[in-house]
């Protein structure tokens, strides 16, 4: 490997990427912005607004102390009763003996050994994480019709049992991992089936809706327990991004093909867009809000592994995922990405900020349909098409709709703005009336539910915002070397020029605090595309943000070294 980056780093590509990276660096040093930044932080170090951001940060999380957390203790020792009841049966003893076979006739095997590096609910971890591929796989490829009908719940109650079997057994005591957040979860789950229970004209339409809208929030608890370690951590966060990053790939491969779009994907003055990627999610815009969830992952890995040629690779796949992002032309997943790219910036490396300008500068002068679809944003001819069918006539007719009926409840959950009412089209269309998506997430749980059920929802997103910044604040910060690392060695200086420590590049290596960050922005960048798409009307981006909201909070609140050994246990 360290041959290998001797060689990139004398290459042309690593003298050229050498280059620009000591010419950004002498330009952020000499900028005004780099001197602005540094007055400010100079001057907030003793100031009010530190010791108070501090207090924010640092607050307790005292749930387990709740009536929530005493329940969960119950639960707990319920669990373990039963566990030792367990160990004495027929049934455990069969188990053990078969477990015991499986191991010794795949004894040597290099597949299974490679498959035996992963336990078995760090397999389920690395399933979660393609759990588009598999939806794609299971409702497309394989068409079952009853098998697509149920896999998700089947997922979800394999992933419970396991959790609930690991801790009978004691191998883990992840059941008590109480958090505000999960409490947050509850409460808007109580007040949905609240309103299911009020407002239900077609009690299986209602039932239908209260699951899109809160079956899957319960990855939260299941992945903030399935990450048992570090370890679990990381090979959650690697899967997931080596999915993306497939799918980032195949999105570029449409492009370059040139794939074929319906018409309505570009108005009338946007035809230099010829095509826009969707990879498996046969959306450009879910697709956009996937990758930005993912960049900022790669992008933390810039600055949390060690070796130079590592930092390039992932380098490479955060620009592949932007590219692929850039390809989408979706409109809300670029502010998101803006938002995350900020978020990260402000936490981790502010000369961000410059490349970033740098790069929209680039886009907009090398890519005119770029430009192109952002400029008519200001025009007329949007402004009409969106009154006449766009956005504007969609958001407005769902307010109308929620006025006539009940402000307060709404007009029922799974009736107006999602995919099951768009499954269930009971109602007769008229000129005033007719189904369609809202294309803003937090207006159709404004319809659905009314404004009850929206202002739990914003509280409970509200709720992880806060718990996220203090996640972030408490995952740590790993010390800065006292001197370079001999395993980088001095032709690494030339790669990554300036004083070891004061190198974003190089103080964050290890610093759990930079994966945190990443996760963060990322939500954070989703929660912006969602006032613009029903970015959660798809299982698996729910599913995938609240899993990564659970690592978040295992990150500050509940981590754990992982084991030098660990073996597979029944």
């Amino acid at each position: 490997m360290w041959k290998m980056t001797s060689i990139f780093q004398n290459s042309v590509i690593g003298k050229v990427i050498a280059a620009v990276v000591l010419s950004l660096r002498r330009a952020a040093e000499n900028s005004r912005l780099r001197k602005l930044s540094e007055a400010v932080h100079e001057s907030y170090g003793a100031s009010a607004a530190k010791r108070i951001w501090e207090r924010f940060c640092g607050a307790a999380d005292t749930t387990r102390l709740s009536c929530y957390g005493r329940f969960t203790k119950r639960i707990d020792a319920l669990l373990s009763a039963l566990g030792n009841i367990l160990r004495q049966s027929v049934f455990y003893r069969i188990l053990t003996f078969l477990r015991d076979c499986y191991f010794k006739l795949t004894d040597g095997s290099v597949i299974f050994g490679w498959i035996h590096k992963l336990n078995l609910h760090q397999w389920v971890l690395a399933a979660f994480a393609f759990y588009l591929p598999m939806e794609y796989v299971i409702r497309d490829l394989l068409g079952i019709g009853f098998l697509a009908s149920v896999w998700e719940e089947l997922f979800l109650m394999g992933a419970l049992f396991l959790v609930l079997w690991r801790n009978a057994l004691g191998q883990t005591d992840a059941l008590q991992r109480e958090s505000q957040m999960g409490l947050y979860i509850l409460l808007f789950m109580g007040a949905g089936f609240f309103l299911m229970m009020i407002v239900c004209p077609w009690p299986d339409i209602a039932l239908a809706g209260y699951r899109a809208q809160c079956e899957y929030l319960l990855w939260f608890f299941l992945i903030l327990r399935l990450v048992e370690n570090d370890r679990d951590f990381k090979v959650l966060y690697g899967a997931f991004l080596c999915m993306a990053s497939l799918l980032a790939v195949h999105g570029i491969y449409q492009y370059v093909i040139g794939v074929e779009i319906p018409s309505g994907w570009v108005s009338q003055t946007e035809m230099g867009v010829r095509t826009r990627v969707f990879s498996l999610t046969g959306s450009p815009n879910i697709f956009g809000s996937l990758l930005v969830l993912a960049a900022p992952l790669a992008a933390g890995l810039i600055y949390y592994v060690k070796k130079p040629l590592a930092k390039c690779f992932f380098l490479c796949l955060t620009g592949l995922m932007c590219l692929c992002m850039l390809f989408t032309f979706s409109k809300g997943a670029w502010l998101g990405l803006v938002v995350a790219v900020v978020l990260f910036a402000l936490y981790i490396d502010r000369r961000l900020f410059l490349l970033m300008g740098a790069a929209v500068a680039g886009i907009l002068v090398a890519v005119p349909s770029v430009l192109n679809r952002l400029t008519y944003l200001f025009t007329s001819d949007y402004a009409e098409a969106s009154a006449v069918g766009g956005r504007a006539l969609r958001w407005e007719t769902g307010r109308m709709l929620l006025h006539d009926n009940n402000p307060l409840l709404g007009f029922g959950l799974g009736r107006f703005g999602g995919a099951v009412a768009m499954n269930n089209q009971v109602l007769d269309k008229t000129e005033e009336f007719e189904y369609f998506y809202m294309d803003n997430y937090y207006l159709k749980t404004m319809v659905e539910m009314g404004y009850l059920g929206l202002a739990f929802y914003l509280l409970m997103m509200a709720a992880l915002v806060v718990w996220g910044l203090r996640a972030v604040y408490r995952s740590g910060e790993s010390p800065v070397p006292a001197e370079l690392p001999a395993a980088m060695g001095q032709s690494s200086v030339s790669a990554f020029p300036g004083q070891w420590k004061r190198e974003a590049l190089t103080r964050n290596i290890g610093n759990q605090k930079v994966l945190a960050v990443s996760i963060f922005s990322g939500l954070c960048g989703v929660l912006v595309h969602c006032y613009f798409e029903n970015i959660f009307e798809e299982p698996y981006m729910m599913a995938y943000f609240w899993g990564l909201a659970a690592m978040l909070i295992y990150s500050g609140f509940f981590r754990k070294p992982a084991l030098k050994s660990e073996k597979q246990t029944a």
